[in-house]
């Protein structure tokens, strides 16, 4: 039996706004990741379930390789390719559902044209300080994943039996790839609760764990063998390890999206080592990832130096300047926001 956590008026308020909606658009963040696509394809397969003219997914740009098996994951629309389509979509629909962000301005180039819509906006996110750009705010940053969040709210509508194994897989490889494999933010015997009854659905946990965590190009293996003998960078008395990609380096590894998955948290496997960065030089800002372990709050690091956020042991932000400059950032971050000496009362 799952705790009761949803208040009981926004399952409600849930079920009123997917009974009376006909066009459907799903829409998650820019650079999504596997809570990203598993979250909106699990929510889709339940929601193709009724009798609704159209269901549609819409993301900012494209995803990682390794996340493209998913069932229904060949019909996403990338807004970055098909940008008129996409438009349409949203202009067309009446209901809206926002998964997995928290801000209007993580959906990248779609967002004004998100913030446009007419329709009925609905948030479904498990990250913390939610923006007021939705009619309904569903967030409940408790969960291990927006995946998790989904799953429990089909349950609380009463139509768990309409979970299919194509929406279970999708769940499930949400709710292990925003966990590191379950192994952060994720001890709550809920969650295992959840994976048992995903596995009554017919999934294959190992095989969705090789699927996204052990098929590679061999560039991204070179490039991670590159990361961790060239530019992983240790502050030893910080507890702390840092690297560095530049645009030139990823080029010369033939970087695809996705490639760099997981690299933040490899100089966590080092003794000693309670806190990880890694800064990827883009086209026009420095993409950062944070991972901790412990009680060292990247979260707050990310907000205070990063413009980002997220949770205590992973999250991410935004640089807007050269790659030098986040790195010299970052070092002032380490005098207060030092895991050797970090006292959580002073922050």
């Amino acid at each position: 039996m799952l705790t009761k956590i949803i208040d009981s008026e926004q399952v409600h308020k849930l079920k009123t706004v997917i009974d009376k909606a006909e066009n459907i658009v799903i829409v998650s963040h820019e650079l999504p990741d596997g809570d990203a696509i598993g979250s909106s394809l699990g929510f889709y397969h339940y929601l193709t379930t009724f009798d609704k003219k159209s269901v549609k997914i819409i993301v900012p740009n494209n995803f990682p390789e390794f996340l493209k098996w998913m069932p229904g994951a060949e019909d996403i629309v990338l807004f970055d390719q098909y940008t008129d389509f996409g438009k349409q979509l949203i202009h067309e629909a009446d209901t809206i559902f926002c998964l997995d962000f928290n801000a209007s301005k993580r959906v990248g180039r779609m967002t004004s044209t998100l913030v446009a819509a007419d329709a009925e906006k609905v948030m479904i996110d498990h990250h913390l300080d939610p923006d007021d750009f939705c009619n309904l705010t569903i967030s409940y940053p408790q969960m291990c994943s927006t995946s998790e969040l989904v799953f429990r709210l089909i349950c609380a509508l009463g139509d768990a039996d309409l979970i299919d194994k194509n929406a279970s897989e999708c769940f499930y490889t949400g709710m292990m790839t925003d966990t590191g494999a379950f192994s952060y933010n994720s001890n709550r015997e809920d969650i295992y609760l959840i994976v048992s009854e995903l596995i009554k659905k017919g999934i294959d946990k190992d095989q969705i764990y090789r699927k996204v965590n052990q098929v590679y190009s061999e560039s991204r293996l070179r490039l991670m063998g590159y990361v961790l003998y060239e530019k992983m960078k240790i502050y030893r008395y910080k507890k702390t390890a840092l690297f560095t990609l530049s645009q030139a380096e990823l080029n010369r590894f033939n970087y695809r999206s996705g490639d760099t998955e997981g690299f933040v948290n490899l100089p966590l496997s080092i003794n000693g080592v309670e806190f990880s960065c890694f800064l990827r030089e883009e086209t026009s800002l420095i993409k950062i990832s944070l991972r901790s372990v412990g009680e060292f709050p990247c979260n707050r690091f990310a907000a205070e130096y990063f413009n980002g956020g997220g949770h205590k042991n992973a999250s991410g932000g935004e640089y807007y300047g050269s790659l030098a400059d986040a790195v010299n950032l970052f070092e002032t971050g380490l005098m207060k926001f030092n895991p050797d000496n970090y006292n959580i009362t002073q922050i």
